[in-house]
């Protein structure tokens, strides 16, 4: 595969150090390359995405990928964007995020590989060891001062007159050129990617290493994740999309892609999914053509909800859909139906409320925590009205009995008011 053309058309390459020379570079050999990730969470999100689905394309053109996580860098943090200081992570945190980042990535990339098998390293194995007197004779000799202040991510700090720069954050620049060098010393590796707000850091490493041992070192940026309107892709309402389903669902997740705008879906088709260049213009065609039925975004879901949480993450994905859009609730466990209605309102009662003549759906519905009704009264018009659903099935009678019959799962039992007001009753010994 040619790589830097499979780049090229899907829009993933923003700069690069030497555009003359790169492709015919890369078209020539099996070629090393890394890309960093700072664990300041303990799960990648949305926006990590890019440079990981990066490295698995450059992995699958049969070069070998370095994910480099900050171990290191990650306690100063990366000043690149940021108006002002971010706090400080303990070791111990730090630790937790990194190893929450790295079971992500072995979904992504192949480190079994026979050929070109992907490396997951962490940049405190080889920074941690140095003395600060080591360093800066060894290191920071070769790092001009004038080059790290020409940096725009250093300048636009500079120039704020209510936030300055710490030594500690203005190290980080010298901390990240650094792994860079190393990884080139100790496995060849030549080329660095990164978001294009990474500029001035890949540069950066890649004019240290010319400095300290005369190397040529490569750097390819990819453009910022933004939507058609300019603002960041990753976000919603309740903050970033997590790749981790403990902080975002794999129903959540599956969601904000079936709703990214038509302005928006074409180029994430392209940047987030191996649907080849045909399958992405027959996409934006049958778009053109009839953007009400959603095609694009419904394959976008499938393809980056199975990438990430698995073909069974993707059936309950699907499935909550399905459920949500009315369909009757059954042959689920309590663990997939907790994953479904991660969101909704919920409460316990104990089991023994569905023996004898069981709960009265009136005093269900009423149920304070649940938020369906303030009332038994207001329940009773709820079901009256025809709003008034048990696992979906609307209930017809309001001397209806809750018996462990209507359990939709070991425990559970989901009821709904209207067409969208959900919430999960748990029977508990």
């Amino acid at each position: 595969m040619d790589i830097f053309a499979e780049l090229t058309w899907r829009g993933l390459i923003h700069q690069t150090t030497d555009p003359e020379n790169l492709p015919e570079w890369l078209r020539t050999g099996s070629r090393t390359l890394y890309a960093g990730f700072d664990p300041t969470a303990d799960s990648l999100h949305v926006g990590h995405l890019v440079s990981l689905l990066m490295l698995r394309r450059f992995q699958r053109a049969g070069h070998r990928p370095i994910a480099l996580v900050g171990g290191a860098t990650g306690m100063i943090g990366d000043p690149t964007g940021k108006s002002e200081e971010r706090n400080l992570l303990s070791v111990e945190t730090l630790r937790a995020n990194v190893e929450g980042m790295q079971r992500q990535m072995r979904r992504v990339l192949d480190f079994d590989a026979v050929a070109n098998p992907a490396l997951l390293l962490n940049n405190y194995d080889w920074i941690s060891p140095f003395s600060y007197l080591t360093f800066l004779r060894d290191i920071g000799k070769c790092f001009p001062v004038n080059v790290m202040l020409a940096k725009d991510s250093v300048k636009a700090r500079l120039e704020r007159s209510d936030a300055g720069l710490s030594y500690t954050e203005f190290s980080y620049m010298l901390l990240q050129a650094y792994d860079f060098v190393h990884l080139n010393r100790a496995h060849g590796c030549e080329l660095q990617i990164g978001g294009s707000d990474q500029w001035g850091n890949i540069t950066a490493g890649i004019d240290l290493g010319r400095r300290m041992h005369g190397l040529q070192l490569y750097g390819l940026t990819t453009p910022l994740l933004t939507k058609s309107d300019g603002t960041k892709m990753g976000k919603t309402e309740s903050g970033a999309v997590w790749l981790a389903a403990e902080r975002t669902s794999p129903y959540q997740f599956y969601q904000y892609w079936i709703n990214v705008d038509d302005a928006d879906v074409s180029k994430c088709l392209r940047f987030f999914t191996d649907l080849t260049r045909d399958e992405v213009e027959a996409l934006d065609a049958s778009r053109a053509n009839n953007a009400a039925a959603r095609d694009s975004q419904r394959r976008l879901a499938e393809e980056v909800t199975r990438l990430i949480h698995g073909e069974e993450g993707l059936k309950v994905a699907q499935r909550a859909t399905a459920i949500f859009f009315g369909e009757a609730i059954s042959g689920l466990n309590d663990a997939q139906l907790a994953t479904v209605f991660a969101d909704v309102p919920s409460a316990e009662l104990p089991r023994s409320a569905l023996s004898g003549a069981g709960l009265n759906i009136l005093d269900a519905f009423a149920v304070e925590s649940l938020g369906l009704a303030k009332s038994k009264g207001e329940a009773r018009r709820t079901i009256m009205q025809g709003g008034g659903y048990v696992n979906n099935h609307r209930v017809e009678n309001i001397e209806l009995q809750l018996t462990p019959a209507q359990l939709a799962s070991e425990s559970c039992i989901v009821l709904r008011a209207g067409k969208k007001k959900y919430a999960l009753l748990r029977f508990v010994e």
